[in-house]
């Protein structure tokens, strides 16, 4: 079994692996388990870094006279992304290399 992101393979599970896990996991029920699995990791991940976005972005904008936010993740995340102030953790740890490096 292989897990691919963007198809680079991120994990492969040998045949061994597989059985291995099949110990506790019907084999018929193994694909549909390991695709629900990834899913939640990948939901659960989106829904922490989302909270921490709305936490630090949604008192600025009430500061800046937002009277009302949108409830949608996309919709909330579309107004922080083009705000002139929003860093990516990218654009932030190249400013505190730089800040450091003076």
């Amino acid at each position: 079994m292989q897990i691919k992101v963007n198809n680079k393979q991120v994990l492969e599970l040998s045949q061994v692996q597989k059985q291995i896990i099949q110990n506790d996991i019907h084999e018929d029920e193994f694909d549909a388990d390991m695709e629900r699995r990834v899913k939640w990791v990948l939901e659960h991940k989106l829904e922490k870094c989302y909270d921490r976005l709305k936490k630090e972005w949604e008192p600025k904008l009430i500061a800046e006279g937002a009277t009302s936010l949108p409830t949608s993740q996309e919709a909330f995340a579309q107004i922080v992304f083009a705000h002139p102030q929003y860093k990516s953790k990218k654009q932030k740890d190249i400013e505190a290399k730089n800040r450091g490096s003076l």
